[in-house]
């Protein structure tokens, strides 16, 4: 732990392409009951703004912690949680059929009573655009 807290300001990792699909964004949209037509409505949505049926900003959001644990590692720990978030943006749509990937930075690290609060930076990308799909700070809790 004490080489991931010398790690603030750095790059840990990039995780690897995924493909948003529709069913992906269907089972969301199911789990979620946000059924808003620029998701769901194929035929509807290929006439909207976007060309097409776009992601969820929150499920994008979503993988960040599938995107952590394939960017990058920490050893020597008991346990990670979830904390928080202190930021997030969803800049540019995710429009069905699309490739994403995070890039994930350490900004921050504190030792607190429970443990290490960490808060890295992850910066989505779509394969493709110069905007990102999102820009979240999650903070996370190191414990052991």
């Amino acid at each position: 732990m004490d080489d991931f807290s010398a790690a603030v300001g750095e790059e840990l990792g990039i995780s690897p392409w995924v493909t948003i699909d529709q069913e992906m964004v269907d089972a969301f949209a199911q789990l979620t009951r946000d059924q808003q037509w620029i998701h769901v409505d194929v035929e509807r949505a290929a006439a909207g703004p976007y060309g097409g049926t776009i992601a969820h900003g929150y499920l994008t959001l979503s993988l960040l912690p599938s995107f952590g644990w394939q960017a990058y590692t920490v050893k020597g720990v008991e346990m990670g949680v979830n904390y928080g978030l202190d930021s997030v943006r969803f800049p540019h749509p995710v429009v069905v059929g699309s490739r994403i990937r995070a890039v994930a930075t350490l900004t921050d690290v504190q030792n607190t009573p429970s443990g290490r609060r960490f808060v890295v930076r992850f910066v989505v990308e779509i394969e493709g655009q110069t905007k990102p799909a999102c820009v979240a700070d999650t903070v996370r809790l190191l414990v052991g």
